[in-house]
């Protein structure tokens, strides 16, 4: 029996990993946004189904662009430019004269259009996800940003906040300002406001105007209701990650005006480099030149797009290696399920099979009814061919044979490719494959199945899936869950609330429980699947006591499932099944539990599972990341674990750990969903594929010790009286995996000291700290004049005499691998002299800690977890401050 606690959110994640090589024949092309002469090209903004249809949003947006492509022009001293754009319109727009899709869906999009589900705020992020120098996923707007005009007092021209994001979105730099640490003390112990750079002026405010900045303190705190408004004319040029609403700045921040104090994430996430030389790193300059004379690029072209109807096609392997490990069964039992209850009403979807040759199996059917989903499975292969050999070209030919049937071309259209043999001749049909304009969504039976298969996935945007022959696997099931249409619609989406499989003894029993909270519970589907033989005994009791029996499913004997829809909207709290093994021998039962949103104005809580990248090469590490969110908010403390199922062995369950090791930290959303009401009491279940991933060049036997502990980034620095309270997140033994075996703590009274020259700054005695469990919390104090074994010298010579204290540690595990330096925390040594107040930050520090870490956790080696946290820009408050800046 399988038991899971139900005391809060579980999110299950469903991984496998391939371990194939790619053929260097294939030429890599890549999707998304490309640079060419400087250009970029196929960036794609998507508008939610969700917005009504405003034709002036779509005029704001190239407004937008346009002044964006000039101004980023200039900022990056004449090297990029947008070139080609293309804007995806709902399909619940009418139709006027767009163009048909080719593969864009909302679901690539790079920029997303889409209001906040009820949050009272406008303000743009990017979703980071990465570490620094490293993309974001999307950048986010809302409509009433885009079509009040009124909001650019605010938050400067729309062009302007386009570059800033941009810079999120392509580079991976942070933003230069801080909300919660506003102010700070630097080196010569002088209150100073956190900006980039320091030339931009402005003046303290007190409760009744303009005042001293010494009205501002009281005990070393600043008083509530203290400000610093910056002034409106500025002759500063950066920095555009700081405030870009600022009319002179035009640069971001380099070397020469970057403020390395400041308490903000570009330092923190980036080890005090400048945006500008991030910037300069990336793959994107190393491949481009600045552009001679003094001529403007030309301004952004755009292309508006927009989906027809949904068309689908199963293309099914039927060759004799189907009959190996219940393939065949699985297929059918997914099929069935995707027809019966997966795929959108009023899509087209037709069937086609292969072994050597391809075979139409169904013509297109729009689904309309009950009566044509069944109709649909009755066209699915109930038997095996005694052919061996499989032709995938032959499949996919016959696929878009019946999709162009519909409009005469294949734009826009979906594939779903089965296949568990091996084609070496796949690459054949790869150029007409990418310029059908369809997207292939490839699932991957065996270890034997064809090694370039991902390749048609990857090219054309499509998602790919690997289902490996165990026997309780639920992965087919899983794959097909995933596939959706794409359209960012999630209250159209099925959600999976349940995946679960067994080999259950003879006479034995599954039992579990499946918590249905009260954001889904509409078209609530029970799915029992089984592998020999009759059903299990079912019995099923909703939260009220209420009974289901085997009698109440519906039954389908030659694919051995059995379903049961709830009719209306499904009891909120914990659905408990029990199911019986009658037999005597031994079977493997699976249940999978789906619905769709309950109220179509509150969204439903939702995880996506992905990987940084999907094909290694030993011994990188495989990231993998999970976005927990209702609507575009995070959802904190949820207990989240990933399956890894890899070809030959037993899965790997995980724990991801939302605690904040290793993490990429954000500015705190403006609202978070936690545990309260409703959630509370019952908690939310959630099922998703993350897909497959290859790892290359593993060793045989033992794998050799290569992997350090992660880099810790949440280093905080609290002084209280003399000692020096060091609070951060545990690393692991390796990366965030088990546990380190010592720390390296260095302390320096410069900045530069500790940044450039580590291995010489102070060290402190941590002989009796001994390192705790990756995730836990640690908390260590000690007296900086007690712990330091000597005088410090700068690399000058010179005695440097500060008031402030920086501090860095790294971690070690047991065969001495070390992490890399974690970010520099600060604090104040000593009270300043009452002649020259200085307040001091760390009470508000202190406070902040445990709050801070808790938006975003990533688990360095093998899982990394992140909560949709929201990059915002910061706005200030016309009532409080009386300007009109960002």
């Amino acid at each position: 029996m399988t038991q899971r606690g139900i005391a809060g959110p579980v999110c299950n994640l469903k991984f496998v990993t391939l371990l194939v090589a790619l053929s260097s024949e294939l030429p890599f092309l890549g999707a998304g946004v490309q640079l060419q002469d400087n250009g970029y090209n196929g960036l794609l903004i998507a508008i939610n189904p969700q917005v009504p249809e405003n034709q002036n949003l779509i005029s704001n947006i190239k407004e937008m662009i346009t002044e964006a492509s000039f101004y980023l022009f200039n900022a990056t001293k004449r090297r990029v430019f947008f070139r080609d754009i293309k804007i995806l319109i709902p399909a619940t727009w009418k139709a006027n004269n767009y163009s048909k899709i080719k593969q864009e869906s909302y679901e690539k999009a790079n920029v997303i259009v889409t209001d906040w589900h009820g949050a009272h705020g406008d303000d743009p992020y990017t979703l980071q996800y990465r570490g620094c120098g490293k993309g974001g996923k999307y950048i986010h707007f809302t409509p009433n940003f885009l079509l009040n005009d009124n909001l650019t007092a605010g938050y400067g021209s729309r062009g302007r906040v386009f570059v800033h994001e941009w810079a999120h979105l392509r580079w991976g730099v942070f933003d230069e300002y801080n909300n919660d640490k506003p102010f700070y003390i630097n080196g010569r112990n002088q209150i100073k406001v956190t900006r980039c750079s320091s030339d931009i002026t402005g003046i303290f405010v007190c409760e009744k105007g303009p005042c001293p900045q010494e009205n501002c303190i009281i005990s070393k705190l600043f008083k509530e209701g203290c400000t610093f408004i910056y002034n409106s004319t500025q002759s500063a040029t950066a920095s555009i990650m700081f405030m870009q609403s600022l009319s002179s700045v035009v640069e971001f921040c380099n070397a020469s005006t970057h403020n390395q104090e400041a308490p903000n994430l570009q330092n923190r996430m980036c080890s005090l480099r400048s945006a500008w030389d991030v910037i300069t790193d990336s793959a994107d300059f190393h491949h481009s030149f600045p552009m001679n004379g003094t001529e403007l690029p030309p301004p952004p072209t755009f292309s508006l797009v927009q989906a027809g109807d949904k068309v689908v096609c199963l293309v099914l392997d039927v060759s004799s290696k189907m009959a190996e490990a219940d393939r065949l069964l699985q297929l059918q039992q997914a099929a069935e399920f995707y027809l019966m209850q997966i795929v959108e009403i009023h899509t087209f979807v037709g069937i086609a099979s292969f072994d050597s040759k391809g075979e139409i199996r169904a013509q297109l059917h729009q689904i309309n009814s009950n009566d044509d989903r069944k109709l649909l499975v009755s066209y699915l292969p109930t038997t095996v061919s005694a052919k061996t050999e499989v032709s995938i070209c032959s499949g996919l030919k016959k696929g878009f044979e019946v999709v162009e049937k519909l409009n005469g071309k294949a734009y826009g259209t979906v594939m779903v490719l089965v296949t568990s043999g091996d084609d070496k001749l796949i690459g054949n049909c790869l150029p007409t494959v990418l310029s059908s304009g369809s997207t292939i969504h490839s699932i991957a039976l065996g270890s034997s199945a064809a090694p370039n298969l991902e390749e048609l996935s990857r090219l054309t945007g499509g998602l790919k899936f690997f289902v490996p022959d165990i026997s309780n696997s639920n992965s087919m099931i899983d794959a097909f869950s995933r596939i959706s249409s794409g359209t960012g619609d999630v209250f159209q989406q099925r959600i999976q609330l349940e995946s679960t499989g067994e080999n259950v003894k003879p006479h034995h029993q599954l039992k579990n429980t499946v918590t249905v909270d009260n954001t889904v519970g509409n078209d609530t589907i029970f799915l029992i699947t089984w592998q020999t033989s009759g059903p299990p005994e079912i019995m099923l009791f909703d939260p009220d006591g209420r009974k289901y029996y085997t009698d109440n499913f519906i039954t389908n004997l030659t694919f051995r499932t059995a379903s049961l829809w709830i009719p209306g909207t499904a009891k909120p709290g914990h659905w408990t099944y029990t199911l019986n093994n009658t037999h005597h021998s031994l079977q493997a039962l699976k249940v999978a539990v789906t619905s769709r949103a309950s109220n179509s104005a509150v969204p439903p809580a939702t995880v996506e599972a992905f990987v940084e990248r999907d094909s290694l090469h030993f011994p990188q590490p495989v990231m993998i990341y999970a976005n927990v969110r209702q609507g575009f908010y995070p959802i904190l403390n949820a207990t989240v674990t990933a399956t890894v199922e890899p070809e030959t062995g037993d899965p790997v369950t995980l724990r991801l750990l939302d605690d904040g090791a290793g993490n990429i930290q954000m500015n705190a959303p403006r609202k978070s969903v936690g545990r309260n009401g409703e959630e509370q009491k019952w908690g939310f279940s959630r099922v998703s594929s993350g897909g497959s991933f290859s790892v290359l060049g593993v060793p045989a036997g033992p794998h050799p010790d290569v992997f350090p502990p992660c880099k810790i980034i949440d280093l905080e620095a609290v002084n209280v009286e003399e000692e020096l309270t060091l609070s951060w997140t545990a690393p692991g033994e390796d990366f965030d995996q088990g546990q380190a075996t010592s720390y390296e703590i260095r302390m320096s009274k410069s900045l530069e000291n500790i940044q450039d020259d580590f291995n010489n700054a102070i060290l402190v005695n941590t002989s009796k700290r001994n390192p705790q469990q990756a995730g836990i919390r640690e908390i260590f104090t000690f007296s900086p004049q007690i712990s330091t074994n000597g005088p410090e010298h700068q690399p000058n010579g010179e005695t440097h005499e500060s008031h402030r204290i920086y501090v860095a540690i790294r971690a070690m595990d047991r065969n001495s691998l070390k992490s890399a330096i974690s970010n520099i925390a600060q604090a104040s040594l000593f009270t300043p002299p009452s002649s020259d107040p200085v307040p001091s930050r760390d009470y508000l520090i202190l406070k902040g800690v445990l709050t801070a870490m808790g938006l975003i956790g990533i688990i360095c080696l093998i899982i990394v977890v992140t909560h949709h946290t929201l990059n915002r820009k910061k706005r200030a408050d016309k009532k409080e401050n009386g300007t009109k800046l960002l």
